[in-house]
């Protein structure tokens, strides 16, 4: 029973950082919290613990703003889910549910990017933003970490050169299990809609364009 709490213990912690985080996006994050509740209902049910009832996104019900009814309706099947679920889990052939193998590896790991230079001929400032991108499931895993580089070629925050650092945190093992990563690094003119544009009365500045993409593999 120790190692099958332990092993509870170890996806709810690696789950919480990852709510924590604020990188996921909405239908990902409304999964996440029913797996957390569900598998905190589960662990509260096999300790012989009180039942929590929730509705549908995973919150508590308040007693005082729900009816009688309603509530006993919730806790009949929050009570079917969780007797499925514990058949569904002794069925199963799990001896020591991997125990052994999570407290040898870190419930998160962190990917450290250095950008020490920027090379594209654009003549206008740029806006660069990088994130993690799964090429399998063509989706970005991360947020964007943004870099402003001057038509000069360096960056507009002339104090940030060689100190462009970020760390990209909470990826856990699902996302190392992942076939491949890579790190996507989108460019953006900033600037006159043409480049051939003069300084005439229809000149407009600052407008954002797409200008390019690259993307190196990491992961």
């Amino acid at each position: 029973r120790f190692q099958q709490v332990q092993s509870m213990m170890f996806d709810l912690m690696e789950w919480r950082s990852q709510l924590l985080s604020g990188t996921l996006p909405k239908d990902e994050l409304k999964e996440l919290k029913q797996k957390v509740t569900s598998k905190i209902d589960y662990g509260n049910r096999i300790l012989q613990l009180d039942l929590t009832v929730r509705d549908e996104d995973g919150n508590i019900l308040d007693p005082d703003k729900t009816s009688v009814i309603s509530l006993f309706h919730a806790h009949e099947e929050a009570t079917n889910k969780i007797t499925e679920r514990i058949k569904e889990e002794m069925s199963k052939d799990q001896p020591d549910y991997a125990s052994y193998s999570r407290l040898s590896s870190s419930p998160t790991h962190s990917l450290y990017v250095f950008v020490r230079n920027f090379v594209c001929r654009i003549g206008e400032d740029a806006e660069l933003f990088m994130s993690l991108y799964d090429p399998q499931k063509a989706t970005i895993i991360s947020e964007n970490y943004l870099v402003r580089w001057g038509s000069r070629g360096f960056p507009k925050e002339i104090d940030m050169l060689n100190n462009l650092k970020v760390v990209f945190t909470d990826l856990g093992n699902k996302d190392l299990s992942r076939d491949k990563i890579y790190l996507v690094c989108q460019i953006v003119r900033v600037g006159k809609m043409d480049l051939r544009d003069s300084n005439s009365k229809k000149y407009t500045q600052g407008l954002r364009r797409p200008f390019g993409v690259a993307g190196t593999w990491c992961l």
